[in-house]
C-alpha cells in the first residue's frame, strides 16, 4: 500500500522537474554595440514576463557580427545598425525571414568637455585628432556620408580636409566614444544615444540637412533552435511596450 501511494507523488515530482527544465531557455542575440543599454533594458522586462528564459547578448560592431554569423557563430537573432551588414546575412541565406526595421538613431559630434571646438566647421582645422569607426562599421559609414553632405556648406574639400585629421578607426561606436572620453581624441562622430550616456564629453548637434538617420534592422537566424522564443522577442520589440523602452533610451521609433 505504501509503495502505491508514493507513485502519484513521484510522478508529480518528476513532472515538476521536466516542466522546470523545459522552461529554461536561452536566447542568443547578436546586436550592434549602440543597442547595449536599450537591449539590456528590453531583456530585463522580457525575462520577467517569460519564466525560465534568459537572453545572452553579443554586442559588437555590426560588421563584426555579420562576419561571425557567416562563419557559423551560434546566434538566434541579429540586430544590425544598418541594412548593408544585415544584407550580407540575408544574401548568404542565413536569415529565417526578411528583416524588420525597428528603430532609428541620429549622429552627433562629441568633443572633450574642455575642448575649444565649438562647431562642425572646426573639424577641418589642422592638428585636430579625429576618431571615427571604420568605414565598414555602420556609424563609420554614416559619419563619412554626413561629412560629404557638409561640403555644401563648408566648401567642396571640407570632408577631405576633415578626414586628413583622422588618427584612428575603431571597430565599433563604443570604442570611438571612449577615445574622446579618455582624452585620446579631440572629436568623434557617434550616435546620439551613445553621447547621452557619456559624462565627460560635450555634444555638438549635426543639423538635419547634414545628418544621416541610422535605421536598425533585425532578423531571426535560420539555424535557430529557439524559433518560437525568437519570434516572441521580436514581437515584444515591435510592441508598444518595446518601442517605448527604446524611446526611453533615446532611439527614434519608426512609423
Amino acid at each position: 500500500m505504501k509503495e502505491k501511494s508514493l507513485k502519484p507523488l513521484l510522478v508529480i515530482v518528476v513532472l515538476g522537474f521536466m516542466t522546470s527544465f523545459s522552461l529554461a531557455q536561452t536566447l542568443t542575440v547578436f546586436a550592434a554595440s549602440s543597442l547595449t543599454e536599450a537591449f539590456q533594458s528590453l531583456a530585463k522586462t522580457f525575462e520577467s514576463e517569460h519564466e525560465g528564459v534568459s537572453i545572452d547578448f553579443n554586442f559588437a560592431g555590426s560588421s563584426t557580427l555579420s562576419t561571425q554569423i557567416a562563419q557559423g557563430a551560434p546566434a538566434d537573432i541579429f540586430a544590425s545598425a544598418n541594412m548593408q551588414q544585415m544584407e550580407l546575412v540575408v544574401d548568404a541565406g542565413l536569415a529565417e525571414a526578411e528583416p524588420t526595421l525597428f528603430a532609428a538613431n541620429r549622429l552627433v559630434l562629441i568633443t572633450p568637455s574642455d575642448s575649444s571646438l565649438s562647431s562642425l566647421e572646426d573639424l577641418s582645422q589642422q592638428g585636430i585628432r579625429l576618431v571615427l569607426a571604420a568605414s565598414e562599421v555602420p556609424v563609420g559609414g554614416y559619419a563619412r556620408e554626413a561629412l560629404e553632405r557638409m561640403n555644401t556648406a563648408f566648401g567642396a574639400d571640407f570632408s577631405k580636409e576633415v578626414l586628413a585629421n583622422l588618427v584612428s578607426e575603431e571597430s565599433n561606436v563604443r570604442q570611438v566614444a571612449a577615445k574622446v572620453e579618455l582624452g585620446e581624441a579631440d572629436a568623434a562622430i557617434v550616435y546620439a544615444t551613445d553621447a547621452a550616456i557619456l559624462s565627460q564629453v560635450k555634444t555638438i548637434n549635426i543639423p538635419d540637412e547634414y545628418n544621416v538617420l541610422a535605421t536598425y534592422p533585425i532578423a531571426i537566424i535560420k539555424e535557430t533552435k529557439q524559433l518560437e522564443l525568437a519570434q516572441a522577442f521580436l514581437a515584444f520589440l515591435l510592441s508598444d511596450q518595446g518601442q517605448e523602452l527604446l524611446k526611453k533610451q533615446g532611439f527614434q521609433t519608426l512609423p
